[in-house]
């Protein structure tokens, strides 16, 4: 199943994605959440409310006519991984961490897909991150590794833009991991059932203007999502609704010789096998 967010005639809404249309719920179920982290909160009722929906719903809309939006903005966390593959440790010399590097984003940093990610009016070094995104569907505390995916419910894709200079002032990356509108995010929530166990052996990369510029595979990372979920629920509780941001591959503009940055009027992808293709153009603050 492939949930999107949208907003149409004044109201934010969940559909279902079949091919090119989507199925519009409203009509069908009015009382449905419009948001896949209120839907995972609201539990397994309402999630067989939004199939029943899906059934009886005669609306069908383009998918190209739809202004998407996030498919979560009110996940109660954020939480995402630092240097979570090991060439992109690498080129930034570093070694892989022993323990995974935690940062927290925040809601108003994030944007859906083909809407606008924002380069700042103080900094010029605007980066990109292809991410994949595991949707907690079920809460847990002190999880074991064996039983971390039953508590996965979907997945997604993230573009972790991110402000270099900002990010490098402290030693904590949260000031320029959390400009507004920095965070690609979507196009849609992918159920569990559609891509192999932890999301693990998809191909990732990211486009800027057409031109690769990062390729690698979730088997990659040094963290998977079984052993993530295991590790932060030893410290936090994770609810329904929260999302893991698991982490780039290497290849990031500030690496390369000389630095890539994005920049007004470029078009930035990020495609994962199995999950989608998130799209953003570049777009300058306004003053």
């Amino acid at each position: 199943m492939r949930i999107v967010r949208y907003y149409r005639q004044g109201t934010v809404r969940l559909g279902i994605r079949e091919g090119s249309e989507v199925v519009d719920l409203s009509h069908a179920d009015r009382g449905l959440p419009g948001d896949v982290a209120d839907l995972l909160r609201a539990g397994p009722d309402a999630q067989d409310a939004l199939i029943s929906a899906a059934r009886s719903s005669r609306i069908r809309l383009p998918v190209a006519d739809l202004k998407m939006l996030p498919p979560a903005s009110s996940c109660g966390k954020i939480i995402c991984l630092g240097l979570n593959y090991i060439d992109h440790a690498a080129e930034g010399g570093a070694k892989p961490p022993d323990y995974p590097m935690i940062f927290l984003r925040a809601a108003t940093s994030l944007v859906g897909h083909n809407a606008p990610m924002i380069r700042p009016n103080c900094s010029d070094q605007f980066d990109y991150e292809a991410e994949l995104v595991a949707f907690i569907g079920k809460k847990g505390r002190h999880i074991s590794r064996a039983d971390a995916l039953s508590h996965v419910a979907g997945y997604s894709i993230f573009n972790d833009g991110s402000i270099r200079d900002y990010q490098w002032k402290t030693s904590q990356w949260t000031v320029g991991k959390n400009f507004d509108g920095t965070g690609g995010f979507g196009p849609e929530f992918v159920s569990a059932e559609e891509v192999p166990p932890g999301a693990s052996g998809l191909k990732i990369q990211s486009r800027l203007n057409g031109q690769v510029m990062q390729d690698a595979n979730t088997k990659d990372m040094v963290f998977g999502v079984a052993e993530t979920i295991s590790l932060i629920s030893e410290c936090m509780t994770l609810d329904p609704g929260d999302i893991l941001v698991m982490g780039t591959p290497g290849g990031v503009g500030a690496a390369r010789k000389p630095p890539v940055f994005m920049k007004p009027g470029d078009v930035c992808e990020v495609d994962i096998e199995s999950i989608g293709v998130l799209r953003n153009p570049i777009e300058q603050e306004s003053r």
